[in-house]
C-alpha cells in the first residue's frame, strides 16, 4: 500500500479525484465503489465539478453501494444511500440502473446480500474501491474481528461504530446491525483507495500504517492488496513514524 500525505484535505480529495477521473476516462464503463460520510465530500464535490467542465463522463459506469444501516434505506435522512444520491448521483445525473445498492430494508438480509454478490459478479468486479477509514478502523462495516473470506454480509455494529454514527442523525437512533460489501471483495477489487483526514483520525491510522496486519484493524488488510493507496492530509498523518509520501 502507497502511502500519500497531502498537505490539506482539499488537496487529498483533488489527487484522490484524479485517480478515479483517470480510470473512468480510460475505461468508460467502470465499475466504482465509494463509500458515505465525512471523508469523501471533497471528493464528491471535485468529480461533481469535474464532471460539469466535462472532464469526465459517468454515463456509462456503473456504482456498487459500499454499504447501509439495516432497517434504512434512500429515504432516511443520515442513511448511507441518502447521502450518495444527494452528494454523488443526483448532481452527477446518475440513472437507477446504473446503480446496485443494498436494500437493508428487506426481510430477507441474506438473501440481498446473495442479490448484490450476484450482480457484482456480473458486472465482472469492481474497478475501484475507495474507503473511508472508522475511528475503530472499520471499512463499510466489516467491523474489528470481521472476516477476510466473506463478500457481502450482515454484520452486528462495534460500539465504536453505533456511537459515531449517531452523528449523521438528526435524533438519537438504535443502530445494531449493518449490511456491507465484504473484506473478500474489497480485495479482489482492481485498486482500493483508503482515504482518511483530520486529527481524530491520527491514531486509527498509525495502528493501520504502523500495526501488524490483522482484521483487529480492518484497514491494515489493505496492505496486503496489491494495488492499494492511503491518501491522507498531513493531521491525519500526525501520529505516525515515517511520512514520507
Amino acid at each position: 500500500m502507497k502511502l500519500i500525505v497531502s498537505d490539506t484535505y482539499q488537496e487529498l480529495s483533488e489527487r484522490v479525484a484524479s485517480v478515479v477521473i483517470e480510470l473512468v476516462n480510460n475505461k468508460k464503463n467502470a465499475v466504482l465503489t465509494f463509500p458515505s460520510g465525512d471523508s469523501p465530500l471533497g471528493l464528491f464535490q471535485t468529480l461533481v465539478r469535474m464532471a460539469k467542465e466535462g472532464v469526465v463522463d459517468f454515463s456509462s459506469c456503473h456504482f456498487v453501494g459500499l454499504d447501509e444501516w439495516v432497517g434504512l434505506d434512500i429515504n432516511d435522512e443520515g442513511s448511507c444511500q441518502h447521502f450518495i444520491h444527494k452528494e454523488l448521483f443526483k448532481p452527477l445525473g446518475i440513472r437507477p440502473k446504473q446503480i446496485t445498492f443494498f436494500d437493508a430494508k428487506q426481510s430477507d438480509l441474506k438473501a440481498e446480500c446473495k442479490r448484490v454478490d450476484s450482480k457484482v459478479d456480473a458486472l465482472g468486479g469492481i474497478d475501484l474501491v475507495v474507503l473511508g477509514i472508522g475511528m475503530n478502523g472499520h471499512l463499510g462495516f466489516n467491523e474489528p474481528g470481521a472476516s477476510e473470506e466473506c463478500n457481502s454480509l450482515v454484520i452486528d455494529l462495534d460500539s465504536v461504530t453505533k456511537t459515531v454514527g449517531q452523528k449523521y442523525f438528526a435524533k438519537e437512533m438504535q443502530l445494531s446491525q449493518g449490511i456491507s460489501l465484504g473484506l473478500k471483495q474489497i480485495m479482489t477489487a482492481g485498486k482500493v483507495i483508503l482515504i482518511a483526514n483530520g486529527k481524530k483520525k491520527a491514531p486509527i491510522i498509525k495502528r493501520t500504517v504502523e500495526e501488524a496486519i490483522s482484521n483487529k484493524v480492518p484497514a491494515s488488510i489493505v496492505r496486503k492488496h496489491k494495488d492499494s493507496y492511503l491518501y491522507i492530509d498531513a493531521e491525519a498523518a500526525s501520529e505516525l513514524t515515517d511520512k514520507n509520501a
